[in-house]
């Protein structure tokens, strides 16, 4: 059993459209206490739950052109999304996951290396270290620019 606050009272979606991958995923967390797993086999059930739930994190497998619409959905909803990728992953799809806001990826084949994963992801904030970093810099420019303009 895993242990830490990291993991109390998390509500987690499972999306794919394998049931083994589903109930991979549930048995990995089953290992967490204060975690509830939900999932979804399709993409309508995924959105459903999406726009019903408030979401610690989802973990949507690629299923197509379709599941970028349910990226952007939770990412809107500020939930952090881990992709689940496979060996023939789609390198276009792949990039573009990452521009849509996934926080993270995993091979299916190592689902077993899911906690340590999600642990990390569930740490960070809503932004990712360098997005924080990169934005606070970008403040300071500004301001540092507003103040060179008003000094005579």
């Amino acid at each position: 059993m895993i242990e830490g606050k990291v993991w109390r009272d998390k509500l987690v979606l499972a999306v794919d459209d394998e049931e083994n991958v589903l109930l991979t995923i549930q048995d990995e967390l089953s290992n967490c206490p204060g975690v509830t797993v939900h999932t979804a086999l399709t993409l309508e059930k995924a959105r459903a739950a999406l726009v019903s739930h408030t979401y610690d994190l989802v973990v949507l497998g690629i299923m197509g052109v379709r599941e970028l619409d349910i990226l952007k959905l939770a990412v809107g909803h500020k939930f952090p999304v881990v992709i689940l990728t496979s060996d023939s992953l789609n390198p276009v799809a792949l990039n573009k996951s990452i521009e849509l806001g996934a926080r993270a990826y995993l091979p299916r084949d190592q689902l077993g290396t899911l906690i340590p994963l999600l642990e990390n992801v569930t740490r960070l904030s809503q932004q990712t270290a360098w997005k924080k970093a990169l934005d606070k810099i970008a403040f300071l420019v500004a301001r540092i620019m507003r103040r060179a303009t008003l000094e005579p």
